[in-house]
C-alpha cells in the first residue's frame, strides 16, 4: 500500500506552526530580557529623586570619564559603577591590581574598579560644589563575593538597604538643599555613547 504524499496545505500548516511557535519563544525570551532589565533599572534607581545614566563627566583636564548612574539621593549625589555582565565567584581586593572571576571553569580578570571609581567621585565632587557624593561599584546577584567584598563594592540586592527609597514627596524635600549643586552637576554632563543601545537596553 502507497502513502500517499502530504498535501500542500498540510505542509503549509505544519510550516506555519513551526514558525509561529519559534516567534512566540522569541517573544517570550524578549518579554523576560525586557521585565529583568527594568527591574535591575528600579533596583539602582529607587532611592533616587533624580538620576541620569550613560553620560559623560568632564575630569578638568580637557577628558571626561564615562558614568553609568548619577543618582540624587538623601544623602547627596551618588556614582553607580554598574557592572551587570559579571556572574560567578569574584575574587577582588582593596590593595589587588586585578580582580578574578571564576564562572565553572572558566576563569576572566578585570582591572580593579576602585581607582576607576575614586576619580569618577572626584569628578562629580568638582562639578556639584558642597553636595555629599558617593560612589558604589554594583554587581548584580549573579556576582558572588567568597572571600567578603570590597570597599564601596555592593550588590543590587543590598544597595536599596544602604539607599532605601521613600515616599516620593518626603525624598523631593529631604534633597531640596542639593538641587543646586545636582542641576550644576546635570548640566555639565553629556550623553555618552560607550553604551549602544542604552545601558539597560530601555528607555
Amino acid at each position: 500500500m502507497t502513502i500517499p504524499p502530504p498535501s500542500p496545505a498540510l505542509i503549509g500548516l505544519v510550516v506555519g506552526a513551526v514558525i509561529l511557535a519559534g516567534l512566540v519563544v522569541a517573544a517570550w525570551r524578549w518579554y523576560v530580557r525586557r521585565r529583568a532589565r527594568r527591574a535591575l533599572l528600579l533596583a539602582v534607581t529607587g532611592g533616587a529623586v533624580d538620576y541620569v545614566r550613560d553620560v559623560l563627566v568632564p575630569d578638568g583636564n580637557g577628558g571626561s570619564y564615562h558614568v553609568d548612574f548619577l543618582l540624587l539621593t538623601l544623602r547627596g549625589v551618588l556614582v553607580i559603577d554598574l557592572r551587570r555582565d559579571v556572574a560567578g565567584n569574584v575574587f577582588g581586593g582593596d590593595q589587588m591590581t586585578e580582580w578574578t572571576v571564576m564562572d565553572g571553569a572558566k576563569r576572566t580578570t578585570f582591572p580593579n574598579p576602585q581607582s576607576a571609581l575614586y576619580d569618577r567621585v572626584a569628578a562629580v565632587k568638582a562639578l556639584a560644589n558642597d553636595v555629599p557624593v558617593e560612589g558604589r561599584i554594583v554587581f548584580t546577584q549573579r556576582a558572588v563575593f567568597p572571600k567578603g567584598m570590597p570597599k564601596w563594592t555592593v550588590r543590587v540586592d543590598a544597595l536599596g538597604a544602604e539607599f532605601p527609597g521613600v515616599d516620593r514627596g518626603t525624598l523631593e524635600a529631604a534633597v531640596q538643599r542639593y538641587l543646586p549643586g545636582w542641576e550644576q552637576a546635570k548640566r555639565a554632563t553629556a550623553p555618552s555613547e560607550l553604551h549602544n543601545p542604552k545601558p539597560l537596553g530601555i528607555s
